[in-house]
């Protein structure tokens, strides 16, 4: 006969050694985050600099000024902007606890949602299981979750924007009201998990996949960013909030649901990077945002897109076109993601040419109307999904074609764009004022081989091996710099 052995002496107070650091050690991993976050928000805080990171919030924030300053040329996305806000002050609030299912566990603050493409199967009495039919959504899927969750992200986006271009605080007070009641409130809030997303009726209660829902929330804690300083967003807010999505964050990395998801070789897998990042920098744990950034090369660029450009399994659905853009944005806001922290996303490349350039380049000339789109396509193809992606690409590589391509696809004058990622400033011949007394200054004749960007009197040079070496501000007589492009 066995016998449990004796239980350790234990200090009444901490417990064991074991539980002691059991319990210390999540906690000081929190603390580490938490003072990482504060140093981000006063860095920002010192610069002018609203905390994003998924749009350049140098930009932004000049972005800001030239509304102020009434610039002619933002008139129209600014008006576009205020519209649409003022239809969002009407919006929500939404939360979980709405919906008339509750979900398995029987608790309704739990999230709940329905795989999009699956539907009853018509030779069965009862619809079981359900079937799949790719790209072609069940409109049943309106009584769950994800809906009201995409009203709640698109209306606390667009208010959080205008709050920060034109300071007229009800937009903020509203935004504040419509988070507050999905992730805050106790009576409304949402459990920090995903246990029962994409649910298949008669199959699956919840899968990994259904982890791409909440892929709109990297957008979402960009907009939190953008209400600091507005007394209808407290710090208590900002703290709460933060909280949920440490604790989404552990969810996401720790599940069996996210487990999956991570290993998910398609867009999925892109998005779940997109968001274990961001929750990661918006929480302050840089060291966790890194770590997955560093595995892109491998695990995402290398193994989805061809050395000619193709993403073999994007074109595999149903709607080709959009799920490769939708892809390639994923893997540009990785890229965005990736910069402050010294990953350069942008200029990696395998040996035999996959890369972010290359994928959008195989798409340019389908977009453009140069070659035909020969893929299935079963809504109608949108050439325009491409625009911001060239925007952005435009000054990522500081290459003309890219704005060209862009301002093409994009006629519409008060399109968002215009505002979250506005007109680069590209040319070929520019002025940038060099130290010749820094250590850039010392160096950078050995660099001029490579490209140069010179943006508001801030000289980025890129090493030899195309990564991004960093930033100096200068200040003395100019040296006119050919760029090469």
């Amino acid at each position: 006969m066995t016998t449990d052995p004796a239980p350790r002496q234990t200090n009444r107070r901490f417990g064991t050694t074991a539980g002691a650091l059991a319990l210390v050690g999540p906690v000081l991993v929190a603390l580490s985050a938490q003072a990482v976050a504060e140093g981000d928000r006063a860095e920002a805080d010192r610069r002018g600099l609203p905390r994003v990171f998924l749009i350049d919030a140098e930009s932004l924030s000049q972005t800001r000024g030239r509304v102020a300053a009434g610039d002619a040329a933002l008139a129209d996305p600014v008006a576009r902007l205020r519209d649409e806000a003022q239809k969002a002050l009407g919006a929500g609030p939404f939360s979980v606890t709405d919906k008339k299912v509750v979900s398995p566990s029987g608790d309704k603050h739990d999230y709940m949602s329905l795989g999009p493409y699956w539907w009853p199967d018509p030779r069965k009495p009862d619809g079981l299981p359900y079937i799949r039919r790719d790209g072609e959504v069940n409109p049943e899927g309106e009584a769950y979750d994800r809906a009201p969750l995409g009203r709640m992200t698109s209306a606390v986006e667009t208010l959080a924007l205008a709050y920060y271009l034109t300071s007229h605080e009800p937009y903020a007070e509203h935004a504040g009201r419509l988070l507050r009641a999905w992730f805050l409130d106790e009576a409304t809030r949402m459990n920090p998990h995903l246990e029962y997303g994409q649910a298949i009726p008669g199959r699956t209660e919840g899968r990994g996949i259904g982890i791409i829902d909440t892929a709109q929330l990297a957008r979402l804690v960009d907009a939190v960013g953008m209400l600091a300083g507005s007394p209808s967003w407290t710090p208590a807010d900002r703290q709460g909030i933060e909280a949920w999505f440490g604790r989404y964050l552990t969810w996401l990395r720790e599940s069996k649901h996210g487990r999956d998801e991570a290993r998910a070789t398609n867009n999925h897998g892109t998005w779940y990077d997109v968001q274990v990042a961001a929750f990661a920098r918006f929480v302050g744990d840089d060291d966790i945002a890194r770590d997955v950034l560093e595995q892109v090369p491998a695990r995402r660029i290398a193994r989805q897109i061809e050395p000619d450009g193709r993403q073999p399994l994007e074109l595999a659905r149903t709607r080709s076109f959009d799920y490769s853009a939708m892809n390639l944005r994923g893997m540009f806001d990785l890229a965005t993601l990736g910069e402050p922290l010294g990953v350069d996303l942008w200029n990696f490349e395998t040996a035999d040419g996959r890369s972010l350039r290359r994928a959008l380049d195989w798409l340019l000339p389908y977009a453009t109307g140069e070659k035909p789109w020969q893929h299935r396509q079963i809504r109608a193809f949108d050439p325009s999904r491409l625009a911001p992606l060239l925007r952005r690409a435009a000054v990522a590589y500081q290459q003309p074609r890219y704005e060209r391509a862009a301002r093409q696809l994009t006629t519409d004058p008060a399109d968002r764009m215009h505002l979250l990622w506005p007109d680069p400033r590209i040319e070929r011949l520019g002025v940038c004022r060099l130290s010749p007394f820094s250590t850039w200054g010392l160096g950078f004749w050995r660099h001029v081989a490579d490209r140069r960007l010179c943006r508001g009197g801030v000289l980025t040079i890129a090493g030899p091996n195309r990564r991004l070496m960093g930033k100096h501000r200068v200040g003395l007589p100019p040296v006119f710099v050919h760029f090469l492009a």
